[in-house]
């Protein structure tokens, strides 16, 4: 049986709320137990790409109770682009190493929408990059920080 190719990356569902991510987390958590992790923009490195009345909003939400893994942020790209229902949800891809994301992350945004499209780039959790693809599906890439 061959190898997989990607064995290092893996998928989850990330959603979006417009203010109310702390809330949902917590819902979802009282739900299916685990542990929830939150981190407010203002207690991260990145509140000073973001206007003051951002920086209380949840920047990384994390969900884990067994297998199940939910990542959850709150909408900032407002007012440049507002929630929608539909546009409030994504596929999460997550991987260790650049060369494995950006060749998925090459291929799947071919033809994709360039108004939103965002390349793989250093942030200070790590490399992150978002499309939406030529399909209309929102694609959200993460991984660790290079060395």
């Amino acid at each position: 049986m061959a190898k997989e190719k990607y064995t290092m990356i893996h998928c989850n569902p990330f959603l979006l709320f417009d203010g109310n991510c702390a809330e949902a987390m917590t819902f979802y958590h009282s739900c299916l137990g685990g542990e929830l992790s939150l981190s407010k923009l203002a207690d991260t490195p990145m509140k000073d790409m973001f206007s003051p009345e951002k920086h209380e909003r949840i920047i990384n939400a994390k969900l884990k109770s067994g297998t199940l893994e939910i990542a959850a942020t709150d909408w900032m790209a407002s007012p440049a682009f507002l929630p929608v229902r539909g546009n409030m949800s994504a596929i999460f891809i997550i991987g260790e190493g650049y060369d494995a994301l950006k060749e998925v992350f090459d291929k799947l945004s071919r033809d994709c929408e360039k108004e939103r499209f965002q390349d793989l780039h250093d942030l200070p959790f790590g490399i992150y990059g978002q499309f939406y693809d030529r399909y209309g599906v929102q694609w959200i890439f993460k991984g660790d920080k290079r060395k």
